[in-house]
């Protein structure tokens, strides 16, 4: 069974740091693309980050660009995402998701397995 589990969400104030990590299970992480997505109240689920198989290609949406890191331990079938300077707007559930491929995915329908989301809330 394909599981994939994030965790490192909470509360923080602005400025503040959080780090989410995506826990995966039941498929071959390494031949993977993994990428970061994140639904506010009321909007639509925007991407935020991705990363291709080997690590060395990543995505970052331009609102999060220069303050959030995305990286992935394939020995350990973990994707993470730092997020450093957190201002309120970047309050949302955060979604971590996965398909097979190597390159770098950019549209949420093109990714096959989903989480089942981490609420972040940053407070002014």
């Amino acid at each position: 069974e394909v599981q994939l589990v994030e965790s490192g969400g909470g509360s923080v104030q602005a400025g503040g740091s959080l780090k989410l990590s995506c826990a995966a299970s039941g498929f071959t992480f390494d031949d993977h693309a993994i990428g970061w997505y994140r639904q506010a109240p009321g909007k639509e689920r925007e991407g935020v980050s991705c990363i291709a198989i080997s690590g060395g290609s990543t995505y970052y949406a331009d609102s999060v660009k220069g303050r959030f890191t995305i990286s992935r331990d394939n020995m350990k079938s973990i994707m993470d995402l730092q997020m450093n300077s957190l201002k309120p707007e970047d309050t949302a559930v955060y979604y971590c998701a996965a398909r097979m491929g190597g390159r770098l995915y950019l549209n949420e329908y093109e990714y096959d397995w989903w989480g089942q989301g981490t609420q972040v809330t940053v407070s002014s």
